[in-house]
């Protein structure tokens, strides 16, 4: 008796749909190309060009990243429109804090079973947030992998490469004075959904829910995007003074401002420079967290913060707002160890 002719499709894997999705995503990668892009998905490889980018003796900055439970919410609600953004965000704007430009993206994305409007949505997203860092989306993975993941699960990695030219690596030359400048968040971004999850759990509220601080539903709220802080954090170091910059991502201030600052020198924040977003206040409420806890779980309204040189802290200030960033002077550094903290976080 002869066996089935089984084929890669009965086991759940749809070659097919994968050449599909390729195909649909091209035009949105294509509008990310920038000087150094050499060829469009498909390949074996992605080939970028640093002499075409402009620069003469580079010297190259890797990140990689993903999304972490921020994408239950998504899987959940079905409102996976901008959790592209959100990976792009959390890779490039690491890579600007070592002073790097970010020049080309790539990702990974797994699945059991390819659904391709959502696979699109994803990776249109993630090709949204490259053109708006100014970051070539030139390739990536697409896994089908059944028994992996269950229904519309699906997991995303990012990875970035950027670059500068030799000898301009942040930080450097962090010193007592200067100046801690704030630029806010657009919300929680992409760190402490857990502890997020657990206090709507707490609350007794679902996705569905009209949001308690704002306009849409609880998910609409909690899956706004992260800040894209690559442009006009490039444009303030190209300026000069900048001597450092730290994106607030898990860890919080408490835990992220320290890995810019030299041995000897702490930071001195004021509590009071800002008012605590209202998605924070909703949180801090419903889940009676304590504010060293707020500190260093999630950004507590402040996205990035860049140590600037006392004397060029205004212009910086103005060149920033101009660039249309929300900006605190949030203290200075100071001798010591670690981040202080005085007055009250309103």
């Amino acid at each position: 008796m002869s066996k089935n002719g089984l084929t890669y499709a009965d086991s759940g894997v749809d070659i097919d749909a994968g050449n599909a999705l390729i195909e649909r995503i091209k035009p949105a990668a294509k509008k990310t190309d920038r000087p150094g892009t050499m060829a469009g998905l498909g390949g074996f490889g992605a080939l970028f060009d640093l002499k075409a980018a402009g620069y003469d003796d580079p010297v190259l900055v890797a990140a990689t990243d993903g999304v972490g439970t921020k994408l239950k919410i998504a899987i959940e609600t079905g409102i996976v429109d901008d959790v592209g953004v959100d990976l792009v965000a959390m890779c490039v704007n690491d890579l600007v804090c070592q002073g790097a430009e970010p020049l080309f993206f790539l990702d990974y994305f797994a699945t059991g079973k390819l659904d391709l409007d959502q696979a699109t949505a994803v990776i249109e997203g993630i090709a949204r947030g490259c053109a708006l860092s100014g970051c070539a989306l030139i390739g990536g993975e697409t896994a089908e992998m059944p028994g992996m993941y269950a229904g519309k699960d699906f997991d995303l990695a990012g990875f970035s490469v950027g670059a500068m030219e030799r000898g301009r690596t942040l930080p450097e030359g962090v010193v007592e004075g200067d100046m801690l400048i704030g630029l806010v968040s657009d919300g929680v971004h992409s760190n402490g959904y857990s502890l997020v999850r657990k206090i709507v759990e707490v609350s007794g509220l679902d996705w569905t829910a009209p949001c308690p601080w704002g306009d849409g539903t609880l998910g609409d709220a909690l899956l706004a995007p992260t800040r894209l802080y690559v442009k006009p954090a490039l444009e303030a170091i190209r300026a000069g003074g900048v001597h450092g910059l730290a994106h607030i991502t898990g860890g919080g201030l408490t835990e992220n401002l320290p890995r810019v600052l030299p041995d000897g020198l702490g930071a001195s924040i004021d509590l009071e420079s800002w008012t605590l977003p209202p998605v924070f206040r909703w949180l801090v409420r419903e889940g009676g967290i304590e504010t060293g806890e707020l500190l260093k779980t999630f950004n507590a309204g402040v996205g990035m913060v860049l140590v600037v040189d006392q004397d060029r802290a205004p212009d910086q200030i103005a060149r920033l707002q101009k660039a249309g960033e929300t900006v605190i002077g949030l203290g200075q550094v100071v001798v010591g160890d670690g981040v202080t903290y005085f007055g009250n976080l309103g």
